[in-house]
């Protein structure tokens, strides 16, 4: 039986997010770009080591071998030239990713081309390149350094709610009014489904990708982790029931720590909008900040 069509999740991903690039970036800012030119060349063919989001994207690229569709496409932005690229696209043949599209910029910023991809989602360890593409309308994370790596074959990917998978409206009330302020207008408005934040795509997008797979079958899962309690959590269902996506896990932990509850769903990538959150879950799971909404002015 064929399987349905998907139209597939595309991740927009600097060069230093997917490799460790910190040697060559040290040869630039100490010595200038004749020198980082030079040094480039001269390692082309050694293979880079893996970055922050290296694992992650390998991961979801890995999605492509299971289903007939390939649910999954990677672009690779670099400021870099394509000729001094070559060492990353010789590293990609290295690992076998899945990567055969790319922007090489020369020195600019390659965030304009986020857009012209169709990309769902942009990590990057450039904050103002984040903004920027959050500003385009398209989901984007700030991917934070972590030493943590799951070495299962399951993909799990973890969603703080207000300001990342939904508005920042209710979060704006919380910030400007309190807790009683911001319970009482969740109670009000249990029945009115949040708007969606940037992630609310990438979250429809993997949906899409799970029921590609039978029943109990999938090989990724997804979990919402925020600091929401009852008897807020109830705007939370009902939004995710109107726009018809499921998420695998919910955690309503009422203000306590996310990072020990990360580690137990044991997740891939959390994405946050909170600094002081992502600071912590960094130490448990590999993290990514939002720099959206409220929290972030």
């Amino acid at each position: 039986m064929s399987q349905p069509k998907i139209d597939p999740l595309v991740i927009a991903i600097s060069s230093r997010a997917l490799f460790n690039l910190s040697e060559s970036h040290r040869v630039f800012e100490e010595e200038g770009l004749d020198a980082y030119q030079r040094y480039q060349i001269a390692h082309e063919d050694e293979p880079l080591e893996p970055g922050d989001a290296f694992h992650l994207v390998q991961k979801l690229l890995n999605l492509n071998e299971l289903l007939e569709e390939s649910p999954v496409q990677v672009i690779l932005l670099s400021r870099n030239s394509a000729d001094t690229g070559l060492r990353i696209f010789n590293s990609i043949q290295h690992y076998d990713l899945d990567i055969s599209r790319a922007a090489f910029s020369g020195g600019d910023s390659p965030y304009r081309y986020i857009s012209a991809f169709n990309s769902h989602l942009f990590l990057s360890t450039d904050g103002v390149d984040v903004r920027r593409a959050l500003e385009l309308g398209v989901a984007a994370a700030t991917i934070l350094p972590s030493k943590t790596t799951p070495q299962r074959e399951i993909l799990k990917i973890a969603f703080d709610g207000d300001a990342v998978l939904f508005s920042d409206d209710s979060e704006k009330i919380y910030k400007n009014s309190g807790l009683e302020a911001f319970t009482a207008n969740e109670l009000e408005a249990a029945n009115e489904p949040l708007s969606g934040g940037p992630f609310k795509p990438v979250l429809a997008a993997l949906q899409q990708i799970q029921m590609a797979f039978p029943p109990g079958e999938s090989p990724l899962r997804t979990c919402l982790v925020t600091a929401r309690a009852a008897p807020a959590h109830e705007r939370v269902v009902r939004t995710l029931r109107a726009w018809n996506i499921r998420i695998d896990e919910s955690l309503f932990l009422g203000g306590l720590d996310k990072g020990e509850f990360l580690s137990a769903f044991d997740a891939d990538v959390f994405f946050d909008d909170q600094e002081g959150h992502c600071e912590s879950a960094r130490n448990h799971v590999a993290t990514g900040h939002v720099p959206h909404g409220i929290s972030n002015i």
